[in-house]
């Protein structure tokens, strides 16, 4: 891929909760390739680095994690970075039966407001494998490179309105180490996840099936382990994740279910080609997926099927 342009956005002020920003943000500072974009954003420098494909990276450091306050970022953000192919917000993660060393990225959405960001997963795909990549590298075997839910903190956090999400028109996602604060402080992890973001266009050249992924738990491994899955040349394409507690949360059981859940597979670029869903939900939301895969006139797969190669390629190889 060439000429395309990626942004970061990094909370670097020492006031702010957010190890892990300002580890990432010392570590591209340290590798001595960025510079000044002739942009200021929050008041601060944005810098940039152009690669030898002439792809852009700009890096953008701000007092507050972008998410928490997009009423105050987002006129900056649509003003100089409204036509960017990729964005991304890099912070941490913690949570409850969360991975405690973790490399993660997940789209953003409200799911129970049923409002999702865009998405691009051949990009997102191109971010896991990257630091996948670097994971093995950097020797981190105690960590695992994972996919998260959909969700957005500026909701819970500072009760931002959902619908913000959608006036910045370029997919974002969160690209986090997790979920300890040991694993925050630990720079080998910052450097697999820093090295990361300027791989975000490296393609290896395989025909991406995109998915919509329903059920499951917030890190489901079935769904995660789905982004390095691979037969022949093909392999799948995870982004939105609507994760079964905000299937309840969000009563998609109920009779706006359809037009919440449509609106994910309507923020995939590209559209889906199947939906894969966790065998263990309830049998209102096995209707739902049901209802979707009908609408949009692609299969329905149980999530154990998403192991299993021949049944995928003669599965998506048929019509519906």
């Amino acid at each position: 891929m060439s000429g395309k342009k990626a942004v970061y956005y990094i909370c670097d002020d020492e006031r702010r909760q957010g190890l892990v920003a300002r580890t990432v943000w010392s570590i591209l500072k340290e590798k001595e390739f960025m510079v000044s974009a002739g942009i200021k954003f929050d008041d601060r420098d944005v810098m940039v680095h152009k690669d030898e494909r002439d792809n852009e990276y700009y890096f953008v450091p701000t007092e507050f994690p972008v998410c928490w306050h997009y009423p105050r970022y987002l006129q900056e953000m649509n003003e100089h970075f409204a036509s960017f192919d990729i964005s991304g917000m890099v912070t941490w993660h913690e949570g409850t039966n969360a991975p405690p060393k973790a490399l993660t990225v997940h789209s953003i959405g409200d799911v129970n407001a049923g409002v999702y960001g865009p998405t691009n997963s051949a990009y997102m795909r191109n971010l896991l494998h990257a630091m996948e990549r670097n994971r093995v590298a950097f020797g981190l075997s105690d960590y695992q490179t994972v996919t998260e839910a959909t969700h957005w903190s500026g909701t819970y956090v500072t009760g931002s309105a959902p619908e913000l999400i959608l006036q910045y028109p370029v997919p974002m996602l969160d690209i986090e180490v997790g979920s300890v604060e040991e694993s925050w402080s630990d720079r080998a992890a910052c450097k697999a996840l820093a090295d990361s973001l300027t791989q975000v266009f490296d393609s290896d050249g395989k025909y991406v099936h995109n998915i919509l992924c329903v059920g499951g738990i917030h890190f489901d491994p079935n769904f995660a382990q789905a982004v390095f899955t691979e037969w022949d040349e093909d392999t799948f394409g995870v982004t939105h994740i609507i994760a079964n507690q905000w299937l309840v949360s969000g009563e998609y059981e109920g009779k706006h279910g359809l037009e919440y859940a449509s609106a994910a597979i309507d923020a995939i670029a590209g559209g889906i080609e199947a939906i894969a869903f966790h065998d263990k939900m309830k049998g209102c939301y096995k209707d739902l997926v049901r209802a979707l895969g009908e609408k949009y006139r692609v299969p329905v797969l149980r999530h154990h099927l998403l192991r299993d190669s021949e049944s995928i390629k003669r599965i998506l190889s048929s019509k519906f």
